[in-house]
């Protein structure tokens, strides 16, 4: 979002060489100071632009100063054009613009590098979506997403994942998009009463823009609280990332591959009830091939990493005997405990 604002900045500039800061804030839709917090991030990033005070002053951009596509090098217009997939703007109402944007970049681009660019776009597509997961509608994207980018406080009428719902007043800080999910970061209350929080958009009832401004911490960093956020969920709930030794019968591995990296063991929805204001638990397993090794038996030996033991169980106890936990101990112990605890119950039998 800040990006977006420099760039607007940097026109307005170039098309009038100078402004005044309580004109641009009006035009982006943002305070004094943060327009001129911006001018001090261009001027670090070497655009010719400075400020003069008393009358007649204002913000200048250096006579002449142009920016445009013809420093680009042919790997930086690949990056540009492979990277710019359709769903995420397709949910913001983007889509035109960026098809639009993309044929403007690929004709702005130095003559020698735009086959490089146009192979890209032909060749590279991205697909946030995962495997065997039908993407949530989420209706108020569209409220929300106005919110955000007027800097408005937003009131929703809220669903957790346990069923429980909350009217919660936010101030919104972004919004981010992970496997086909959009997240709104924000926060609540003040002074000690102030936290930093998500909420699952497609889980928002109903969303209002409320006509006051939304309060942000000087210098946000979108992704630095995601992060924040994201650890504060995995890490309690033992989602740490661990690595476990396995051994696959060979006419089961591609299976038990697709179903670990589809994540079709523990469905988003179906997992724990969730604390208020939490994305759903997921252990989101990544396989490791180079360490494959074939056993004498012929059984394949390999390193899966999944968040958290009970991942691992929850992805292999599937597939019975045709899979097996070797390392760590722990993992192999929650497994066979977890399996005759299965057996148990559908025999009726006590576990030994």
């Amino acid at each position: 979002m800040r990006s977006d604002r420099l760039l607007s900045l940097l026109l307005i500039l170039q098309a009038r060489g100078s402004a005044v800061a309580p004109e641009v804030a009006r035009e982006l839709e943002v305070s004094v100071r943060t327009v001129y917090r911006d001018v001090e991030a261009l001027s670090a990033a070497g655009v010719p632009v400075w400020t003069e005070q008393g009358r007649g002053g204002g913000i200048r951009l250096m006579p002449g100063y142009r920016t445009d596509m013809t420093g680009l090098t042919a790997a930086e217009s690949r990056a540009l054009v492979a990277m710019s997939g359709r769903a995420v703007p397709d949910d913001l109402g983007m889509g035109s613009a960026l098809a639009s944007a993309v044929h403007k970049l690929v004709a702005a681009v130095p003559p020698s590098h735009r086959s490089a660019a146009e192979a890209a776009r032909a060749r590279v597509l991205v697909d946030h979506a995962g495997w065997y997961r039908r993407t949530p509608s989420a209706p108020a994207l569209e409220v929300v997403q106005e919110a955000v980018w007027a800097q408005r406080r937003l009131l929703l009428d809220y669903r957790h994942g346990d069923g429980t719902e909350e009217s919660v007043t936010v101030d919104p800080y972004g919004l981010v998009a992970k496997t086909g999910v959009w997240y709104l970061v924000g926060s609540t209350g003040t002074g000690e009463d102030h936290h930093e929080r998500m909420w699952r958009v497609d889980r928002v009832n109903t969303a209002v823009a409320l006509d006051e401004p939304a309060t942000e911490p000087d210098g946000l960093d979108l992704a630095a609280v995601w992060e924040r956020l994201r650890q504060g969920i995995e890490r309690p709930r033992g989602l740490v990332p661990v690595e476990v030794v396995v051994r696959i019968k060979p006419d089961v591995l591609d299976r038990v591959l697709r179903v670990t990296a589809a994540r079709r063991f523990l469905a988003p929805d179906e997992t724990d009830p969730t604390p208020p204001g939490m994305p759903p638990a997921a252990t989101d397993p990544a396989a490791t091939h180079a360490d494959r090794t074939t056993d004498p038996d012929g059984w394949i030996r390999m390193t899966l990493c999944f968040r958290g033991e009970m991942g691992a169980v929850a992805a292999l106890l599937a597939f019975g005997g045709d899979a097996e936990i070797v390392h760590p101990p722990s993992a192999r112990r929650l497994m066979a405990q977890t399996a005759r605890a299965a057996l148990a119950r559908h025999t009726g039998e006590e576990p030994a």
